[in-house]
C-alpha cells in the first residue's frame, strides 16, 4: 500500500503531523512501536508526571496548609490509589489520541519502523512478521530517551529513570535525584511531598541550567525550603545497589574528598538523546549532528530527498509542545503550504509547587549578545490574589529593549506561572512593548495582574509596589 506520507512515532510531534497531514488532504498512516500512541509524554512523560505532581500537592496541601485556612483535615495516603488515578489519566489521553486518528482516517501500523530506503518503511512487528509500506514521504518523529550515566546501571527498581519514578511501589525513606533539571526537580518533588528525604546533586553549581540566574536562585530557595537538600558543584563517581538500598559516591566538581550518600532510590535525571536506533539511518546516508541528532534544513527535510524529521530527534529545545508546532509545520510544507515555527517564543514551563515558566531570553542571553535591556519585576507579596491564596512565593521578570521597549524574556516563578506565560508569548509573538503589555486591562484579583505591574516596572511605574 502507498501513501501520502507515513509518519514513524506518534509522540506529540508525530500524532500532530500526522492529523495536520489528513486534515490537509494526505493519505496518511503511522508506525507506532509502542501498545498505545502518544509517545513518551503521554505513557510515561509529561502527563502522568503532571497528575503525581498535581495529586502530591493536594496531599501536601491538606497536610500543611488546609488548617491554616479553617479546614481540619488528617490526610492519609494511599500510593497504590494515586498510581491508579495517574494510570487512569495516562488511559484517557491515549485512548484519545486513538479516537483523533481514527477520525481522520489515519492507518497505524504497531510494530518497529525501519526506512529501507527513500520512499519505503519495513515494519516489523511484535510476533516478527514484517511488512512493506511505501509512501511519498516519511516524517520521523520517534522521540527522545533517558540519557544514561556510564557505569551505573538502570534496573527501575533501586536504581530508576523517570519512567520508574512514576511507579514506585512505596515511597522510600530516601532518594537521591542526580541532575537538577526540570525532570530531576518535578518528580524529586513529588516524592518530598509524600515523604521521602531527598537529596539533588548536580554537576553545575545552579539548578534548572537554562533557567534565569535570578529566577533559578530563588527558586533553589523554594524547593530547600520544602525540605529538598542541594549538593551542586558535585559528581557522581558511582552507585553500588545490592537490589534494596544504593550508596552514591560523590565528590566536589572541582576536587576535594569524595564521600558516599545512602539512599533506597537513586532517579537517574540527566537529560534525554534522541531515539534514532534501528531507523536505518547510516545506511541511507542520513547526517546527524555530534549529538546524534537529524541535520534539518528550515522545511525540516533532511539530506535525503522525501524523508523529513522533527521533535526531540532535531535541534531544538526537547519539548513536547516544540514537537507539536513542528509536526504541524512540516504537515503544511508538505501539502505545499508555508509552515513556520517561531523558535524565539517557545514557553517552556517546570511544573513543581511554585511552577516555573520562561518564554524569549534570560538576562545572561541578553549580556552575552551585549543587547541593552531594562527591567521589570514583580513580585507576588505584592499581589493581592496571591495574598489570599497563600501563593505568595516568586516574582513576575519582564525584559525589555532598552531602545525599542519591545519584550524580549518574560519570567515567573510563582503558581500557575504555566498558565500565566500564555499572555507574554501571545505579546511577543505580535512583536508587543512592554507598555503594551502594562496597559491590557487584566482582571481584578488574579495573579496575571503581576504581569501587568512587572511591565509597568520596565518603565518604573508599578502601581503597588
Amino acid at each position: 500500500m502507498t501513501y501520502d506520507v507515513i509518519v514513524i512515532g506518534t509522540g506529540p510531534g508525530g500524532y500532530v503531523a500526522a492529523i495536520r497531514a489528513a486534515q490537509l488532504g494526505k493519505k496518511v498512516a503511522v508506525v507506532e512501536k509502542r501498545a498505545t500512541h502518544g509517545g513518551t509524554c503521554l505513557n510515561v512523560g509529561c502527563i502522568p508526571s503532571k497528575a503525581l505532581l498535581h495529586a502530591s500537592e493536594l496531599y501536601a496541601e491538606a497536610a500543611n496548609g488546609f488548617a491554616g485556612m479553617g479546614i481540619k483535615v488528617k490526610p492519609e495516603l494511599d500510593l497504590a490509589a494515586m498510581l491508579a488515578f495517574k494510570d487512569e489519566g495516562v488511559k484517557g489521553n491515549v485512548q484519545g489520541v486513538e479516537f483523533l486518528l481514527k477520525k481522520n482516517k489515519i492507518d497505524h501500523f504497531h510494530g518497529t519502523g525501519r526506512i529501507a530506503a527513500p520512499g519505503k518503511i519495513e515494519v516489523t512487528f511484535i510476533n516478527g512478521e514484517k511488512q512493506a509500506v511505501e509512501a511519498k514521504d516519511i516524517v520521523i518523529a520517534t522521540g527522545s530517551e533517558v540519557a544514561a550515566i556510564p557505569g551505573i546501571a538502570i534496573d527501575e527498581k533501586t536504581i530508576i529513570s523517570s519512567t520508574g519514578a512514576l511507579s514506585l511501589p512505596k515511597v522510600p525513606k530516601r532518594m537521591v535525584v542526580i541532575g537538577a533539571g526540570y525532570i530531576g526537580l518535578e518528580l524529586g518533588s513529588v516524592w518530598r511531598r509524600l515523604g521521602s528525604e531527598v537529596t539533588v546533586v548536580e554537576m553545575l553549581d545552579r539548578v534548572a541550567p537554562g533557567l534565569d540566574g535570578e529566577v533559578a536562585k530563588q527558586f533553589q530557595r523554594i524547593l530547600e525550603k520544602q525540605g529538598i537538600v542541594f549538593k551542586l558543584g558535585t559528581k557522581v563517581l558511582g552507585v553500588e545497589s545490592d537490589g534494596t538500598s544504593c550508596k552514591v559516591r560523590i565528590e566536589p566538581a572541582k576536587g576535594g574528598a569524595a564521600e558516599t550518600l545512602d539512599c533506597d532510590v537513586v532517579l537517574v535525571s540527566v537529560g534525554r538523546v534522541p531515539n534514532t536506533q534501528g531507523l536505518g539511518l547510516a545506511e541511507l546516508g542520513v547526517k546527524t549532528d555530534n549529538r546524534g541528532r537529524i541535520q534539518v534544513d528550515p522545511h525540516y527535510a533532511t539530506n535525503v530527498p522525501g524523508i523529513y524529521a522533527i521533535g526531540d530527534v532535531i535541534a531544538g529545545p526537547m519539548l513536547a509542545h516544540k514537537a507539536e508546532d513542528e509536526g504541524t509545520a512540516v504537515a503544511e510544507i508538505l501539502a505545499g503550504q508555508a509552515g513556520h515555527v517561531n523558535y524565539d517564543v517557545i514557553p517552556s514551563v517546570i511544573y513543581t509547587a511554585p511552577e516555573v515558566a520562561s518564554v524569549g531570553k534570560t538576562e545572561e542571553e541578553l549580556k552575552e549578545a551585549g543587547v541593552a535591556y531594562k527591567i521589570g519585576k514583580f513580585p507576588f507579596t505584592a499581589n493581592g490574589r496571591a495574598k489570599v491564596n497563600r501563593t505568595t512565593e516568586g516574582f513576575v521578570k519582564v525584559l525589555a529593549d532598552e531602545a525599542t521597549d519591545r519584550v524580549l524574556g518574560v519570567h515567573i516563578l510563582g503558581a500557575d506561572a504555566g498558565t500565566m506565560i500564555a499572555e507574554a508569548a501571545v505579546l511577543m509573538e505580535f512583536g508587543g512593548s512592554a507598555e503594551d503589555l502594562a496597559r491590557i486591562c487584566h482582571a481584578h484579583p488574579t495573579l496575571n495582574e503581576a504581569v501587568k505591574e512587572a511591565a509597568l516596572a520596565a518603565e518604573g511605574r508599578a502601581i503597588h509596589m
